[in-house]
This record gives structure tokens, sequence and C-alpha cells, in this order.
């Protein structure tokens, strides 16, 4: 397989699709194709601009990254009288601005001083989430569907919400928090989270869609399809981000219980949520994340037999039909289109950078193949509304850009800088010290939005640091008259009480045979280390 060359056909791809909506349907949200013109969907935000801003750098084109940055800091505004979809402005908006923002230096935009923490796009990204913070606010902490983008939750709002609803925010909610030192983000989505935990059922099964007021299931099919997907897609992200043993233990323990209910011969089955019994043998196309997911847990094998399923529904279409009837081996009435989705692809990704399988690769061939030669109109790439008979809808969803192209492109990309091993990064000075950025690992959101991890921790605001950091300064201007450099645990303190601790320092030297324990002069430091103990690199041990 000439992977050079499927490259260069994805990036032509790309450009036929992007340069369309610029000319025909900007500053709509998405392209109609078969009319060349645009519509609104999911806001008004110009969404597929801000959906396929970080795939153009991924293509390397960063002069009109740079446009776009600054078409976007002009144009947009969240202030309007619009009701938004609370997990698809989180997904699309707020991801796609996060993962823009983070990667605006590599792009070559000229950041401003307190970079990464500070930025126009860092600020948009913030305001688009103020604006979903009052869906959150229920006797549950489960979030409305919907949200007002002027006036909040509207009055008789429905407060049926789906479970990836719920729990797909924790990716781009903590990074906002890391990066502004604004907890109220992660708080709410880490409470979200755990409500959809804490109504799990007695064999630890999640349902479909639930009532954020009373916490009572109102759909309870169980699956890893649509309406769930992402909230174990973001329990695995999550714990990967924030390292977090929780998430990924709440993970480990659905993953259990999906394997028990719901598998059978590497499928997946729709089960009912409470006695297990299968309620729907169906393969839904956005299930094809799931040996994506499969393999950042490392379990590989399971991952490569379900994606060989999946594959084989692919080769029967030339695409994956909304549903798919397992045991029939068709299509299900009035869900035979394929949108496009991306899922498939990602799973092939991933499959890929842990196998170098080449059966990966053919189903990257197959997918440009067979979406050049279906879905390709004069005007972009139009979502197929029927798999049998190739019937076009006038549709581009903003995803194609942000997701179909860009893991297409990864596929078959193996020196991007995304696939970065570490062996590549960048040291930034920030407010708070030096940072290390760009070293790889980058998480994507569930709209394929790269979150550099390491980003996480260039910002970090809170109290205790901030003394820490005041009291190592008063040790290290202390240390000049004394001529010594005392080196404390840090512990939890009050200002009142790190008042003192300049006059420690200088009492330690005389002190020193009788508060070894506590405060003896270190030539080698016995806690772990800490970046911040290093004051401009230099290390100081006794008569410096």
């Amino acid at each position: 397989l000439d992977v050079a060359s499927y490259r260069e056909r994805v990036r032509a791809m790309f450009y036929h699709a992007y340069e369309h909506y610029l000319e025909s349907a900007f500053p709509y949200d998405e392209l109609r194709p078969l009319t060349c013109d645009g519509q609104d969907t999911w806001g008004s935000f110009s969404l597929t601009l801000i959906d396929a801003l970080d795939t153009l750098l991924i293509l390397g084109n960063v002069s009109e990254f740079q446009r776009v940055v600054n078409v976007l800091q002009e144009g947009v505004d969240f202030d309007i009288d619009v009701n938004a979809s609370v997990f698809e402005t989180n997904i699309r908006v707020v991801g796609g601005l996060l993962s823009a923002h983070l990667l605006s230096r590599k792009a070559g935009v000229e950041v401003e001083a307190g970079w990464p923490c500070s930025g126009p796009l860092l600020r948009m990204a913030e305001e688009a989430a103020r604006k979903l913070l009052p869906a959150f606010q229920t006797p549950t902490g489960m979030p409305y569907g919907t949200v007002n983008l002027l006036h909040g939750v509207n009055p008789g709002e429905t407060p049926v919400t789906c479970t990836a609803g719920i729990g797909t925010f924790i990716v781009e909610f903590a990074t906002l928090s890391h990066l502004t030192g604004d907890p109220v983000f992660e708080d709410v989505a880490r409470k979200a989270l755990k409500a959809l935990w804490k109504n799990r059922s007695d064999i630890g099964l999640v349902g479909n869609h639930i009532d954020v007021i009373t916490a009572k299931w109102v759909a309870q099919d169980a699956g890893i399809g649509a309406g769930v997907d992402s909230y174990f897609e973001y329990l695995v992200k999550g714990a990967i981000l924030l390292q977090d043993k929780e998430l990924m233990s709440m993970f480990l323990e659905y993953n259990k219980a999906i394997k028990n209910y719901t598998k059978f011969d590497d499928w997946y089955l729709w089960v009912q949520m409470y006695k297990g019994t299968v309620s729907m043998p169906v393969f839904q196309s956005l299930e094809a994340y799931w040996p994506g997911l499969q393999s950042l847990i490392g379990d590989v094998d399971n991952a490569m037999r379900t994606f060989l399923n999946y594959y084989t529904v692919w080769k029967q279409f030339g695409g994956l039909p909304e549903f798919y009837n397992i045991p029939q081996g068709y299509t299900v009435d009035k869900r035979e289109g394929y949108p496009l989705r991306p899922e498939l692809i990602e799973s092939a990704m991933y499959l890929y950078r842990a196998t170098r399988d080449p059966t990966l690769l053919e189903l990257g061939r197959d997918a440009v193949e067979s979406i050049e030669k279906i879905s390709k109109v004069d005007c972009g790439f139009a979502t197929i509304k029927d798999l049998r008979d190739h019937r076009l809808d006038n549709r581009m969803e903003s995803f194609f850009l942000a997701e179909t192209i860009k893991y297409l492109y990864l596929l078959f990309d193996p020196d991007n800088f995304i696939h970065n091993d570490g062996s590549d990064f960048d040291v930034v000075i920030t407010p708070y010290g030096e940072c290390v950025l760009n070293a790889g690992g980058y998480i994507f959101n569930t709209e394929a939005h790269p979150i550099d991890p390491a980003a996480l921790h260039c910002c970090r605001k809170r109290k205790e640091e901030q003394w820490e950091v005041e009291d190592l300064m008063r040790e290290f201007y202390s240390l000049k008259k004394t001529r010594k450099f005392a080196l404390k645990r840090p512990s939890d303190r009050g200002e009142a009480e790190s008042a003192k601790d300049s006059e420690d320092a200088e009492k330690a030297g005389e002190k020193r045979n009788s508060k070894k324990s506590s405060h003896s002069l270190l030539s080698c430091p016995s806690q772990s280390f800490n970046s911040k103990l290093a004051v401009l690199g230099q290390v100081f041990l006794d008569n410096t």
C-alpha cells in the first residue's frame, strides 16, 4: 500500500471540502454540499471553521491556521439568543478552541506573555464553557441537554438527558480548570460523572437516558453505542489525562459488566440495564470507537477481533450503516445511512499505532476510495443517506473535517508531530516556571481535538502552591544573609505561619543540632523532587 499517495489524497479531500465551505457556507455552521450553500445547525458559531482548525495544523498549513485564528477572534460571539446542545457545544466549540489554543505557538501564532495560561482562544473557550454552566445546576449535578446561551436553561426544558450528554465533559473542563485556575469546570464535570456511577444498576450497567432531576432511568437500554459511548471514552481519557486512578477503576468495573452482559462473539449487543436480557441485537456505527478505546487500556487482542467484525460490515456496504442487524447481517429500516462518521477509522488509527498491522491501512484505503466514489460532489462531500443505493443527503457534518479526515491523515502519516514519542519537545517559560510542551501523548477529545496533557501542569495557580513559591523566595533571600539554605518539607500551613519562615531559615544555622529531624541542612533533599525547589536551575548545598 502506497501510504504517501493515500496521505496526499486525504489532504486533497480536506481542501475540496474546506475550500467549498469557505466559499459557499461560511459564516454558517455547516456546508450544504448539494445546494452549495450553508446552514446553522448546532448554534451559530461558524462551527466547521472551529472544528477544522487543528486539522489545518496537522496537515501542516500554518498560514491558514493563523488566518482562521484571527477570523474567529473577530467574528465569533457567544452572547446570542440561541438554544444550544450542551454536549455538542462542549466537544466541538470548547474542545476545538482549547486544542487550537494549545497548538497556536506550534503554528507560529505570536502568543501573549502568559501563554498557555492565557490567550484569546482560551478566553473564548472559557466564555463558551461558562455559558454551559447553568445546565449543571440540578439536584443531581447531572446537566440538562440544552441551554440558551443568553438566558440559561429555558423554563420547561426537558430534564431527560442521554448518558453521554452527562459524562462527556471531564477532558475539556479539567483542561480549562487547570489552565485558568478556576476549579468550577472540573468540579461540575466530576460531579456529573460520579452521579452516573452512583446510579448504575445492580449488575453494573448504565442506561441510555436519565432524568437529571429525579435520577430515574427513562431509557433502560445498556450498550456501548449511541447515547452512552463517550461516557466510557471519557472515563479512560480523563484517567490518562489527569493520572486519576478512580476514573480508571470506574471504567474497569463497567468494562467487566459490559463483557459479561453485552459481548457475544466479539460483537456488542444492547441489553436491559437491570436484567441483562438482550433488547436489540444491533451494531451501531457509533460503537466502532470501542476497539480504539480498548487499545488505550492495552487490550489489543480483543480490540483487533472486534475491529475485524466491524470491518466486514464496512466491506459489505462501503461504509458503516447507522444500525446493522447482527443476526440478519443487514441494515435496519430507516437507519441505512452513513454520515461520513470517523469511528472505525479512529480505531484503525489507534490500533495501527499499537500493532502496525497492514490490515488497518487497508481499511484506510477502503475509506478513501469509498468516500471519494460515493459521497464526493462538486461542492464538497455529502452524507450518504442510504448505503444500499448510494442516495445522498444535503449535509456535510463538521466532524468530517474535524475527525474523519484527521484520523485518516494520521493513519497514513507516521511521522506527524501528533505521534511524537517524547523525543522532541518545547520548553516554555510561564509565570509559574518552566514548562515542557508538545512532547506527545496527546489525548483526543471525542471530536478528535488533541489536548497536550503536559499543558495541564503549566498553570498551577492553587493557593498552597503560591505559598510554597513565596516560602522558597523568602528562604532564598534569607540565604543571602546566612549563606546557608534550609530545605523544608512543604506542609499545609496558612500565611500567618509562613511569615515566620524567613526567621526560621536564619535560625536554622544556629539550631542545626537540636532540629536535625525537621530542619536539617540537606545536600541531597530526602523528599521527592519538586521543580519549584530549583531556583533558576541552581542547587544550594551546605556552605554554598
